[in-house]
């Protein structure tokens, strides 16, 4: 198969990291990949990872001269599958498979993230995308937001991520804790602040390691002076390589308020960090609940306190226990060759229909 992504969005989000992940798995199992994306740290990682890469900018959408450019590659390379991410992929690279009779994968992270608008429905009728979502969580929330869409029409794949081929790492003390997402206010920083405020005054130890940037950067860094948590927070800014970073820790945390289903939850779990989440999304649908009791956390503000006082008072060999629960779970369920082959057969399915129409 030849199969072209195609994601015109700005910032780095899980998509991105899904896109690349699953982009390498298909190239390494003997497919020709082809990814466009703006140019920054999404297309030079990609270039890094020996993937087909092209950096441009999008314009306007509806852009006759980039739907034409679409429409030139994909008959030149005879492109069997677009995979789109965000309404404007599919209002240029969408209509121009459309135009070209290439079928398209539209992959959905949030059930928000797609409206009840008449640009959406129409352009859902004209190019007749299929819909991948990473959890049941969100299928039931597009099908409940968007009436238009039919169950048949989306596809659950859970996230699948590279697992580390060694056991989780001993536990360091202090415990090293690390988060990784976008610093904005749905991801929940304030309320992980506040709370190891409140567990370094019960006399706890601990360091945290924050990976990300965003517009709540500056007011988070000013939190954690006035928290006196300035010696045990590092501000890691962005980085391409998350991997490295995990390692050097012992737990995850999950403390946003608004998810599909947390690539960086399933990445710390694949490299055998203990997590503690919110229930938020389809955390759910991959949490080792047997093993992990009382790490996951409620949605209200302050709910993260009785999971992480939990994870702090426990001793080396109860981190162990839930660092190797973690670990095992995504071994077995959540690695990239079982969802690889997963959304490969997917794409064969789509292609196959095609052929049939």
């Amino acid at each position: 198969m030849h199969i072209v992504y195609v994601n015109s969005t700005h910032k780095w989000a899980g998509v991105k990291t899904w896109t690349l992940d699953t982009a390498a798995w298909l190239a390494k199992h003997g497919h020709e990949v082809t990814i466009f994306g703006r140019p920054g740290p999404f297309t030079d990682k990609s270039r890094s990872l020996d993937i087909e890469t092209f950096a441009l900018e999008f314009g306007v959408d509806f852009s006759p001269a980039l739907i034409l450019r679409f429409a030139r590659f994909f008959r030149t390379r005879r492109t069997d599958v677009l995979v789109v991410n965000v309404g404007k992929d599919l209002r240029t690279a969408g209509l121009a498979a459309r135009l070209s009779g290439v079928p398209v994968l539209h992959r959905v992270g949030l059930p928000g993230d797609m409206r009840n608008t008449l640009k959406v429905r129409l352009m859902h009728r004209f190019i007749k995308p299929h819909i991948l979502v990473p959890s049941q969580d969100t299928k039931d929330g597009l099908l409940a937001c968007l009436p238009h869409l039919k169950p048949e029409e989306i596809a659950v794949i859970h996230t699948g991520k590279p697992v580390a081929q060694e056991p989780p790492e001993p536990v360091r003390r202090p415990l090293r804790l690390i988060v990784s997402s976008r610093l904005s206010p749905e991801k929940g920083h304030t309320d992980l602040l506040q709370t190891l405020a409140k567990l370094q005054g019960q006399g706890l130890d601990f360091t945290l390691d924050v990976l990300g940037t965003g517009a709540s950067e500056d007011e988070l860094k000013a939190l954690a002076i006035s928290l006196d948590l300035h010696n045990r927070v590092r501000w890691l800014s962005f980085q391409a390589d998350v991997i490295s970073h995990l390692r050097h820790c012992d737990a995850f945390v999950l403390p946003s308020y608004a998810e599909g289903l947390p690539n960086t939850l399933l990445e710390a779990m694949a490299q055998g960090l203990c997590p503690v989440a919110r229930d938020v999304g389809g955390v759910r649908e991959i949490w080792p609940a047997a093993n992990l009791h009382g790490l996951l956390a409620g949605m209200k503000p302050g709910d993260l306190l009785a999971p992480l006082e939990r994870l702090l008072r426990a001793d080396d060999e109860q981190v162990m226990t839930w660092k190797q629960a973690a670990w095992e779970q995504c071994k077995a369920a959540f690695n990239i060759d079982t969802q690889g082959r997963r959304f490969e057969d997917l794409l064969q399915g789509l292609i196959a229909r095609q052929h049939k129409t």
